[in-house]
């Protein structure tokens, strides 16, 4: 069976990508992922917060004992005229895992703004990797900004990492923009070689107890999947750039109902964390037994068959699939 497909330009082997996530910390890790059959990997994040944290430490030490002396004040400028050395481990740990892998390797940005962080886009292109993503992940709450703003800032900081690197750019999507198909549009405008939907925005819990606010991961199950897979059954062939579907992916199943959605590849984390890198190999011959089964020759035989522009009812991905789930369920009595 013809697993094989090509994501951002880059030969995969086959669609199942490990997400980034605390599992891509260690080279020997990404070993047994590709070990395991894995397509390509993404690594954990870059934060935007890590390179401002760094530059403002280094600032703190030079000018450390500089007031001792009135005219000693002058002898280091402000920070923002150095040139940040940033977060130089995660260069390193991007050269170390292209050089150990023989997938391809992808790295991963998560942040907001430009300037610094746009800067490291380039030194992680020089590490060797072979495409970055983008994670934005930002929380619009001052009420005097507009929702055109919001996604000017997505806009923005994709066109200037485009600019800096000549490496693939995937951009992973929140579900909550008001006109998605409007933005992804605009992303693509933009130069965007991917989408990936979607990203999770992980919510703070209460502590009544102590009166705190407290961080509170929940892994993914299958059934957030559903989100993503209908954007992708909606966009696929509307769009020119590839489709990414992660949250909720943690079966064959979920594999290939991304695939007949529209996805080139499947993106997984909480799978692989609850229940070992060893689910990848087990999926991927869940995956081709299936498409053997059911007579298929190539993954792209099956992907969009079940897209909006492929089904006999496109309306069912909108209003009227709506009135159809709510009124699919009865109480048992009348």
């Amino acid at each position: 069976m013809d697993l094989t497909t090509k994501y951002m330009g880059l030969n995969l082997k086959n669609p199942i990508v490990p997400s980034s996530s605390p599992l891509s910390r260690h080279i020997s890790t990404l070993r047994r992922m590709e070990d395991a059959g894995a397509g390509a990997v993404v690594l954990y994040s870059l934060f935007e917060e890590e390179i401002r944290m760094e530059s403002k430490t280094l600032n703190e030490y030079l000018v450390q004992g500089t007031e001792i002396y009135p005219e000693s004040i002058t002898f280091f400028p402000e920070a923002p005229s150095y040139r940040m050395v940033g977060p130089e481990a995660y260069l390193e740990h991007v050269q170390r895992a292209k050089a150990a892998l023989d997938i391809p390797v992808i790295a991963s940005l998560n942040g907001v703004s430009t300037g610094g962080w746009i800067e490291y886009a380039s030194k992680i292109e020089e590490a060797g990797a072979d495409a970055l993503e983008l994670n934005i992940y930002y929380i619009p709450t001052q009420s005097e900004l507009t929702g055109g703003e919001v996604e000017d800032i997505y806009v923005e900081v994709l066109r200037d990492v485009k600019q800096a690197v000549n490496i693939p750019v995937a951009m992973k999507l929140s579900p909550y923009f008001s006109a998605l198909a409007n933005m992804s549009h605009r992303l693509v405008d933009a130069g965007a070689d991917a989408l990936i939907f979607f990203n999770r925005f992980y919510q703070p819990d209460l502590d009544l107890e102590n009166l705190e606010v407290v961080p509170h991961l929940v892994l993914s199950e299958s059934y957030e999947m559903r989100l993503p897979l209908r954007w992708i059954a909606l966009l696929y062939g509307r769009v020119e750039t590839d489709l990414a579907l992660t949250t909720g992916v943690h079966t064959a199943e979920d594999v290939l109902k991304g695939l007949a959605a529209g996805a080139t590849v499947s993106m997984m984390a909480s799978e692989l964390l609850e229940n070992g890198l060893g689910r990848i190999g087990e999926i991927l011959a869940d995956v081709a037994l299936w498409l053997v089964e059911n007579e298929y020759n190539s993954l792209d035989e099956l992907r969009g068959s079940l897209s909006q522009v492929n089904v006999a009812a496109p309306a069912a991905f909108e209003r009227a699939n709506y009135i159809q789930v709510v009124s699919s369920y009865g109480p048992g009595y009348v």
